[in-house]
């Protein structure tokens, strides 16, 4: 599926299940507390925590939560996220291109 078809996919979900969007400031909030879920999911199997009785280790559900938010915060604010993505991409290639090849820190 391309970011385009999952723009898609959401928009029809939500016009078909979801009544309408949150407006943009309650996505927002939601935005950030899917990160920090996934931040503890990270933090308890990569980190130095470990997951407490019960808790399941869900990175991938917890990631595309992220991603369903931030998805619906581009519908409504008019982002494509396909030319976005491309143009960022472009911009750290310009901007990048030889930094982390030439940071001694990463050797």
């Amino acid at each position: 599926m391309t970011l385009e078809q999952a723009q898609k996919e959401v928009d029809n979900w939500i016009k078909t299940h979801g009544v309408r969007y949150f407006n943009e400031l309650t996505n927002m909030a939601m935005l950030t507390e899917e990160v920090g879920e996934l931040a503890r999911v990270i933090a308890r199997k990569y980190g130095e925590q470990s997951f407490k009785e019960g808790e399941k280790e869900n990175l991938a559900e917890e990631m595309t939560d992220v991603l369903w938010v931030l998805i619906c915060l581009a519908n409504q604010t008019g982002v494509n996220l396909t030319e976005a993505f491309a143009q960022n991409l472009e911009k750290k290639t310009k901007r990048d291109n030889q930094r982390h090849i030439n940071n001694p820190k990463l050797k």
